[in-house]
């Protein structure tokens, strides 16, 4: 792997292009991990339902379904509502996320022990980032950022990543919403860039029929697609929306510093196709479509 650039513009695009998809892959496997499933379903939760929701928005839930539901942005409300009240009605969204951790450190010493030591060393570090960023706007980001670190330095360093991770995607929703696409839209764009056929990711995230028409007929108007499908300058537009994220996202990475990235990248990049085989085990080779690498045709 090559040094990091510490003043060109295109090697920090790459930087933030890489880091963003490691950070996805180091995190994003926990939500289909049957350990931490488990583990909140010990607390009283019929089957560990909404686990995913409960656990990710344990920060934020104080505030209320509304605000969950407003900052998650494509996942159907009811689901959300759902999700919460469970936890609500069987436990707290502290112990959910508690839950949660038990399962990230016993799950990154199983699937990817050679990460382990060089990311806790990491921890502080990444945190000084996570506490040198803007909140302004981007209220999940704030949340995970005021809610308790733990001693455990491995965890802690998890748990920082995860909150840069959310900075990014508060930032990506900004983008979107600036763009004045609907929420139902944006998943079909994001469907159609991916090569992810039938619209199979805004519905995994509850959109119906009614939305996904209504979507097409947004994206219509646009001209964003054709004949009910998004056509090339969809493709093309929703290109220009990630390269605007990724920008945008540098700046965590940028304030990590050239070395330390590399440092992070070293570790993280020979490794976190474990995670990913993880989430294709204990979920289907389409979730976590943010830590997989996209297509140029077809479908993943």
């Amino acid at each position: 792997m090559h040094t990091l650039g510490t003043s060109d513009a295109a090697d920090w695009l790459d930087i933030a292009r890489r880091c963003g998809f490691e950070s996805h892959r180091l995190v994003g496997w926990i939500y289909w991990d049957p350990t931490a499933i488990a583990n909140y379903a010990a607390l009283g939760v019929p089957d560990g339902t909404g686990y995913y929701i409960a656990t990710r928005a344990a920060p934020l839930a104080a505030g209320g379904d509304a605000a969950v539901i407003a900052a998650f942005g494509s996942i159907h409300a009811d689901f959300i509502r759902f999700s919460l009240g469970l936890c609500r009605t069987h436990t707290t969204f502290e112990a959910a996320a508690a839950a949660r951790d038990a399962a990230v450190v016993t799950g990154l010493h199983s699937f990817v022990p050679e990460v382990t030591e060089g990311l806790a060393d990491l921890g502080e570090a990444l945190w000084a980032v996570a506490d040198a960023l803007s909140p302004a706007g981007r209220v999940l980001f704030a949340t995970h950022r005021d809610w308790p670190r733990p001693d455990d330095p491995l965890l802690s360093a998890w748990l920082a990543v995860n909150c840069i991770r959310e900075w990014r995607g508060d930032t990506h929703w900004a983008i979107q919403i600036a763009e004045g696409l609907s929420m139902t839209a944006a998943g079909v764009l994001d469907g159609a860039w991916r090569h992810y056929a039938d619209d199979w990711l805004p519905r995994s995230r509850g959109a119906d029929d009614a939305a996904l028409d209504a979507a097409i007929d947004e994206l219509t108007e646009r001209g964003l697609a054709t004949d009910g499908a998004v056509n090339a300058a969809g493709i093309a537009y929703r290109q220009s929306l990630e390269d605007r994220l990724d920008t945008f996202a540098a700046e965590p990475w940028r304030r990590l510093g050239s070395d330390l990235c590399t440092r992070l990248l070293q570790l993280l990049e020979p490794a976190t196709e474990a995670l990913l085989t993880r989430v294709d085990v204990t979920a289907g080779p389409k979730w976590m479509p943010a830590g997989r690498r996209r297509t140029t045709g077809g479908t993943t």
